[in-house]
């Protein structure tokens, strides 16, 4: 081995050891950001569809939404999971739907909402600045139920992981038509959804042949359009 003077040697193994210092602190929050939704795909995985999230929407939405769920655009993307049944969406392409559904209700001065999330069939999740994951929307009966989360202040972080690791694929579906209209119309692409045709709302049963693979921002715009929305009058658990 060459002989190298102590003091080049010495900074040399200050060098490394930072370098494996900071591998060591990105290994552990990759870890610490990884572990819930580990947990989330094993009951809805694998990802499809998946769009890569531009820094400008996470610029966009710093301060509004927790860094958690920025955390995991940045990592995985807005994407679908089990075969499309369940979405992460940009919020800023829900705002004038969201809008023009609480804008008649008392819940539009209680909050900063932004939908984080839909269903195949139009169910919206709905993230409050200061209240986190508080409200769920049902698009297909223009109904909506509150919930209290206790993730709110500087438990908003939490709140992101809890969202995702206390998800359910069942809750997604509608009276189990999912696999039946997966089979019959085929996988959904990122901007579409299954809509009744004609709308619930216009008297349309809830039956598979009603289903079509629709555009989700234009169908979600018509339907709330067609009635107002109201409270199921009990709040989700």
């Amino acid at each position: 081995m060459d002989w190298m003077p102590p003091l080049a040697a010495y900074l040399i193994l200050i060098a490394t050891l930072q370098k494996l210092m900071q591998n060591l602190k990105n290994a552990d929050k990759e870890l610490t950001m990884d572990e819930d939704y580990e947990f989330f795909l094993q009951g809805f995985g694998p990802v499809i569809e998946r769009n890569e999230v531009p820094a400008s929407s996470i610029s966009r939405y710093r301060n509004k939404l927790p860094n958690q769920l920025l955390d995991y655009w940045s990592e995985y993307g807005w994407c679908g999971y089990a075969d499309g049944l369940f979405w992460t969406v940009n919020p800023q392409d829900y705002e004038h739907i969201l809008d023009q559904w609480i804008s008649g209700t008392s819940l539009y001065q209680q909050d900063n909402y932004h939908v984080i999330a839909r269903s195949a069939f139009g169910i919206l999740y709905i993230w409050g600045e200061k209240n986190g994951y508080c409200l769920t929307l049902n698009a297909y009966i223009s109904r909506y139920s509150t919930r209290k989360s206790i993730f709110t202040g500087e438990k908003l972080d939490f709140g992101a992981k809890a969202f995702f690791s206390s998800m359910i694929a069942e809750y997604n579906d509608l009276d189990d038509l999912f696999k039946p209209a997966l089979k019959s119309l085929g996988a959904l692409k990122s901007d579409e959804m299954y809509g009744f045709v004609p709308a619930l709302a216009l008297g349309g049963p809830m039956e598979l042949k009603n289903l079509q693979k629709v555009k989700t921002i234009e169908h979600l715009t018509f339907l709330s359009q067609l009635s107002p929305l109201q409270d199921w009058g009990f709040p989700d658990v």
